[in-house]
């Protein structure tokens, strides 16, 4: 299944020559992890802060492709320059988990003024924590671990961007956007159907 995920060969070979810079200066793996962590989490409080606020919604996309680049960065500093941990195996798959709950959970509050429900949002963040566990049981049945579509990290990322941009710049709020995140839901689930079924292939 399509995905976000599969142009991450091409954002990495952008980010390569920044990651190399890093590393000559000391930075590794989990230090960027941890960042992009805490970054989210802040932001996440700050949109809680701000809510009602049509510009504040803007720190949410900034945030989501900086989030992107830091976690492709940690993984080829790992990779590429012998970082790979167990630890780091760890703050990987919990930073996500934690980041996307503070990013996304904040938009039950930032959302609230511009017409949207609560309930549609928790939804979507507690099947999209259900996406990711399903992806990291892949090697404890002797799978690889699952990051197929379509709607996973950087998919949800993308779209949930995109919709905070367009209530950021004025785009009327109401119960569409309800619908958008029962929709995401769906997808979510889709995607830990798929991820279930590639690990069971012994994908």
């Amino acid at each position: 299944m399509t995905s976000v995920y599969d142009l991450k060969p091409r954002f990495q070979a952008l980010l390569r020559p920044l990651t190399r810079a890093l590393v000559s200066r000391g930075v590794t793996a989990n230090q960027v992890t941890i960042a992009a962590t805490v970054a989210s989490v802040a932001t996440g409080l700050a949109l809680w802060a701000l809510a009602g606020c049509r510009l504040s919604l803007l720190l949410l996309p900034l945030l989501l492709f900086v989030r992107m680049a830091l976690n492709a960065i940690d993984g080829m500093i790992a990779r590429e320059h012998d970082q790979k941990s167990r630890l780091g195996a760890i703050l990987n798959e919990v930073g996500d988990v934690v980041s996307d709950a503070a990013l996304y959970l904040a938009l039950v509050p930032a959302l609230a003024p511009f017409g949207a429900n609560g309930w549609p949002i928790v939804l979507f963040v507690v099947v999209a924590i259900l996406t990711e566990f399903v992806g990291v049981l892949g090697p404890t049945i002797g799978a690889t671990r699952r990051y197929d579509g379509p709607m996973g990290k950087s998919d949800r990322a993308s779209a949930i961007g995109l919709l905070a941009f367009l209530i950021a710049v004025g785009v009327p709020g109401g119960s569409w956007i309800d619908w958008i995140f029962g929709l995401l839901a769906l997808l979510a689930l889709w995607t830990a159907v798929n991820r279930a079924r590639r690990a069971l292939a012994g994908g």
